[in-house]
């Protein structure tokens, strides 16, 4: 019986799915390469009621994201809709629950990268990326942004930066994502894919 293929957890918050499209986009990029797979999962939201529980299963999308989701993937990316030049609540929430797995060390040298969305071009995709990327670090993550050689950096007037994909969804939340965008945002789950394979393969020769 073969092994199990090494997966990249797509890990996003959306709450009028911009973030999902975006994350079913860069699982697309995964997969367009051989030997890793994608996992999608999200977060559940978090209400200032105490009462408030949410059902196991989402009624839509991805299930929810679990510590062993995080703890035996390869590779990991994770997407929030921009909250005032920060990553939404509810992923920061979960991701303050992973000293578990920081304690152990079960994501370090594993590679990482971030996605975004925000309502307006200057409302903080850069910021938020580069919240997401801080807890990485704290992990010992190896992150991996989208570099200039893919030109459409350069190109696109909506989303994209070094940092990693991101999009413009506008006013209403309701705008798709371009050519360049969903071009990047594959281009940056290639990457990673690429990268998660050449790493575990490093992590295994070193058991």
């Amino acid at each position: 019986m073969s092994a199990p293929l090494p997966y990249v957890l797509i890990l996003y918050y959306s709450r009028y799915g911009a973030t999902r499209a975006m994350a079913e986009q860069l699982a697309a990029g995964v997969e367009s390469c051989r030997g890793v797979e994608a996992r999608l999962r999200t977060v559940s939201p978090v209400s200032p009621t105490c009462e408030a529980v949410e059902p196991e299963i989402p009624a839509e999308g991805a299930v929810y994201a679990g510590l062993d989701d995080l703890r035996h993937c390869a590779g990991l990316a994770i997407g929030s809709p921009t909250r005032f030049g920060n990553m939404a609540a509810p992923l920061k929430h979960f991701l303050d629950g992973t000293s578990e797995l920081w304690l152990g060390g079960a994501l370090v040298d594993k590679p990482a990268s971030a996605f975004t969305s925000t309502s307006s071009l200057h409302g903080g995709q850069e910021t938020t990326l580069i919240s997401m990327l801080l807890p990485l670090l704290h992990h010992g993550m190896v992150y991996a942004g989208l570099p200039y050689s893919e030109t459409e950096v350069m190109d696109t007037t909506s989303g994209g930066t070094p940092y990693g994909a991101s999009h413009l969804a506008g006013k209403r939340s309701d705008r798709p994502l371009d050519e360049l965008e969903r071009h990047l945002v594959r281009a940056q789950g290639r990457r990673l894919a690429r990268l998660t394979l050449a790493l575990d393969a490093m992590r295994r020769e070193a058991q």
